[in-house]
């Protein structure tokens, strides 16, 4: 049952092959079996999960259907579930209990999904490694010793060794795309504004958004369809209908005009995985697409201007993690000042520290117009970029990662090395786009993954040329050995 997909298990609950109850127990046992390897759990919610799973067979008993209808998932551990710890990776809020469901937690429990559990994150969602949680980091089920990309690595190295099927992440500057492409999925970062941000705790305000993780397009579509819509409880949520992505899947790509940005080919990509992003357009092309070269100038100050918007933003959002309201409070505090020093020195992290104060100093007097206004401006002509690009072409390929995983460690002590690895990732989300990285072969045994840009909530199209890619292809079946 473990190598079933969503799109398998929907087809197998409605033929009555197999209850949800029985799945979900096969996969928490596989869970309790084979995680003390991965480290991709933070909580397991094996009571919610079977109550769940027992309330989804009776509404498919008296009739019901959907495809997420007994589905299990897990979410990553920033969005918020009632009652269940809720840590974003931090030994800030290793106490807290939220109070509410995240609207996307919410959505995915309304469509009768199963919760598994919590999966480990980057602290607070600041890393590519998935390194620098305060549960320890997460393993590659492809090399244990190698990283699983961050900072949806959690939710990423439980779906790639089977696991479970599918589950959620979120994306500020490639965190969904980038463990995936380190791990051999498909994941999709939704346009700014297609799915609610109330209740999934911030990062980066203006880049954040939540978005599915799984084996496939076509479970990337069903997952999507669940999360995706409007919310006015949050206020950057775009009131745009939801298509049916499924619907979407198997159009023909004859025609489709693929633009591919030199910029993207440049010393610092690894050229193995160049060539296999070159022959995955060769597939593209017998398809029907068709190719041309075209330009992203600016990408060059994408790197430089994300570490300054996106630290800004965070230092902002976690002033709240103060030790007084909720979350981590240190000992005996002598007075005020005190409490809130050894709260949030003793609650985060090295690396939330270190954004923290880069964003701090970005907006201090006599630095907000020499980095953080610059930086928007920058911001600007980067979309504005793409936008000249999409009156050429329909979608954007590219490599998602330079490199391919690397080793636990090997960059903690260079932390712009592994900003690095975002170069191809982050001018998405400084832009508001919709990105999706499937799988594309292997360097060294290990996963490699090429990235499809499109033009505000044209998800859709990224899905269906995944979906026709991956039924002319066989990367992403390929499972990682002793999983």
């Amino acid at each position: 049952m473990h190598q079933l997909t969503l799109a398998e298990i929907a087809r197998g609950l409605a033929d009555k092959k197999f209850s949800s109850e029985e799945l979900t127990k096969v996969l928490l046992a596989r869970i309790a079996q084979l995680d003390p390897q991965l480290n991709s759990f933070i909580s397991l919610t094996e009571e919610l999960a079977l109550t769940q799973a027992k309330a989804a067979d009776a509404r498919r008993a008296k009739g019901e259907s959907g495809a997420l209808l007994g589905a299990p998932i897990a979410h990553k551990d920033l969005f918020c579930t009632q009652g269940i710890r809720t840590s974003c990776g931090s030994k800030m809020l290793d106490n807290f209990k939220a109070p509410y469901d995240a609207t996307v937690v919410a959505k995915l429990a309304a469509a009768g999904a199963v919760t598994l559990g919590k999966t480990n994150m980057d602290e607070f969602a600041m890393g590519s490694a998935n390194e620098s949680s305060y549960y320890g980091a997460v393993k590659n089920p492809w090399n244990l010793e190698h990283v699983p990309g961050g900072s949806s690595g959690g939710s990423a190295a439980a779906v790639a060794a089977r696991l479970l099927p599918a589950a959620t992440g979120t994306d500020t500057g490639g965190s969904i795309r980038q463990p995936a492409a380190l791990t051999n999925l498909t994941g999709l970062k939704p346009t700014y504004g297609r799915v609610s941000r109330w209740g999934m705790i911030a990062y980066a305000s203006s880049l954040d958004q939540g978005g599915p993780l799984a084996r496939t397009a076509e479970d990337c579509a069903i997952l999507l369809q669940g999360m995706a819509g409007f919310d006015p409880n949050d206020s950057t949520s775009i009131d745009e209908p939801v298509p049916d992505y499924s619907a979407s899947l198997n159009g023909s790509l004859q025609g489709l005009r693929i633009g591919v940005p030199k910029e993207y080919f440049g010393p610092g990509l690894d050229p193995r995985i160049a060539d296999l992003i070159h022959n995955s357009v060769k597939e593209l092309e017998k398809l029907g697409a068709v190719v041309k070269e075209i330009s992203l100038p600016n990408m060059q100050h994408a790197i430089p201007a994300y570490y300054v918007i996106a630290p800004a933003e965070a230092s902002s959002n976690l002033s709240r993690f103060d030790g007084v309201r909720f979350g981590y409070r240190c000992e005996n505090p002598a007075n005020l000042i005190d409490l809130y020093k050894r709260s949030r020195g003793e609650g985060f992290g090295p690396e939330v520290q270190r954004r923290i104060m880069v964003g701090a100093y970005a907006l201090s007097a006599g630095y907000y117009d020499a980095y953080y206004l610059k930086a928007q401006k920058i911001r600007r002509l980067i979309k504005n970029d793409f936008m000249a690009a999409f009156n050429e072409v329909d979608i954007i390929l590219g490599p998602t990662t330079p490199n391919p995983a690397w080793k636990l460690g090997a960059k903690n002590s260079d932390p712009v090395a592994a900003y690095l690895e975002d170069v191809y990732t982050i001018t998405a989300n400084l832009a508001g786009l919709p990105g999706l990285s499937m799988p594309a072969g292997f360097v060294d045994g290990l996963p490699v993954g090429v990235q499809l840009l499109a033009p505000y909530f044209q998800e859709g199209r990224l899905l269906n040329v995944a979906h026709q890619y991956q039924l002319n292809t066989d990367w992403h079946t390929r499972t990682p050995t002793g999983f």
